[in-house]
């Protein structure tokens, strides 16, 4: 990623300060400098992850300068838009012989402007992503329900990303909403820490006072196998979490037998710094078929599946899953780029629901965020309260 932010951003940054130039001319020198300044800054978030892959500094101290970085990232994109609407304007402008109206796309208060703006913007976004989230109620109608099961409630904690940022006051503030809602199973597919055990663990820790009448459960996420896998999963089971790896748990509910399973995350085979050995994968990968060859076994008539990722959403519908429930898209984070940028990236799935045959797919907008972009325009965190309906 260094390697590519260090080639694309610097493009980026001429392409936005090499054609500005006012009607009386502005010097190669000044362009110069604003394309330089705008690239260093530029790969500074793409440095700061490379950091934290070799650990060559303290997960404590990146962490909190994440957070700048992921505000020049926002910037960056929000400005890599405008010199597109800017130069094809100017395109036109000159290809109807509209001189006038092309030197004054091109002058430098216009571009000083988009800056100031998309660096408001980007602000209001990262003031949004470090606010806790609120609980959102909703049903949620799924084919084939038992009537033992209408009207479970289930609070879904997704990405969570607790650390230096996400920090133990977040965390707790997350687990008072939710048990103020009284839910009768928790579920948290994936991704809940950044960072090694002895930076994060504290931060991690409030998740032990969750509780519902059946259970906790979570499943690994991506930034799991990043942050050192055994070694937090073995916290997690400290904590009290049911982990569900590749393996499925049966729920007697009312008479009615729910799996509930959870698999490993496509980045299995991934080295971390923080893993036992860092030249070794930890984990697990992530095996559908296996869990729902233990439900069909426990004769289950229920199936609801955490899966971290919601790409493979169509592939699961096919093994008798009645219900997954996913994160890691964090709802898209800006609208906008939700649908063009992070929709196909996951197989079009970014927040909410899906209908895939008889398959129910909730993709949770996430209770946290990521340090390296913590960004929210127009997409708020959520600890997803669902309650399950029949569909009719």
């Amino acid at each position: 990623m260094v390697s590519t932010a260090a080639f694309v951003i610097p493009l980026l940054a001429l392409w936005l300060w090499w054609p500005v130039s006012s009607l009386n001319g502005t010097s190669r020198l000044a362009r110069l400098l604003a394309a330089l300044i705008t690239a260093l800054l530029g790969i500074t978030p793409a440095l700061l992850l490379k950091a934290v892959q070799t650990n060559a500094l303290p997960y404590a101290v990146v962490a909190r300068l994440q957070v700048p970085g992921g505000w020049i990232l926002a910037m960056l994109l929000m400005l890599a838009l405008f010199v597109l609407l800017r130069d094809l304007l100017w395109l036109i402008a000159r290809l109807m012989g509209r001189t006038s109206l092309a030197q004054l796309l091109h002058l430098p208060a216009l571009t000083a402007a988009a800056v100031v703006t998309t660096g408001c913007l980007s602000a209001i976004g990262v003031f949004n992503a470090l606010q806790p989230p609120r609980v959102h109620e909703q049903q949620i109608a799924v084919r084939n329900l038992p009537t033992a099961l209408q009207g479970l409630r289930i609070a879904v904690l997704a990405d969570i990303h607790a650390s230096p940022v996400n920090d133990a006051s977040y965390v707790q503030t997350i687990v008072q909403r939710t048990l103020a809602t009284t839910p009768d199973l928790i579920v948290l597919p994936g991704d809940m820490v950044d960072g090694d055990v002895a930076t994060s663990r504290a931060h991690v820790a409030p998740l032990a006072a969750l509780s519902a009448r059946y259970g906790v459960w979570a499943a690994p996420g991506n930034h799991e196998y990043y942050s050192g896998y055994n070694a937090w999963m073995a916290d997690f089971r400290r904590l009290g979490l049911n982990l569900l790896e590749n393996r499925m748990q049966l729920l007697n509910i009312k008479g009615s037998k729910l799996a509930l399973s959870g698999i490993g995350d496509p980045v299995f085979g991934r080295t971390s710094p923080n893993n036992a050995d860092p030249e070794v994968a930890e984990g697990v990968p992530p095996d559908v078929d296996a869990v729902a060859a233990q439900a069909r076994k426990a004769g289950a008539q229920f199936h609801i599946l955490l899966a971290h990722q919601p790409k493979f959403a169509r592939d699961n519908a096919d093994k008798g899953v009645n219900l997954q429930i996913s994160g890691h898209t964090h709802g898209g984070l800006i609208l906008g780029m939700d649908r063009w940028l992070v929709a196909p990236v996951n197989n079009g799935f970014v927040r909410g629901e899906y209908e895939i045959g008889n398959m129910k797919l909730l993709v949770s907008s996430g209770a946290g965020l990521w340090a390296g972009f913590a960004i929210r325009l127009g997409v708020a965190p959520r600890i997803e309260l669902l309650t399950l309906v029949a569909q009719q």
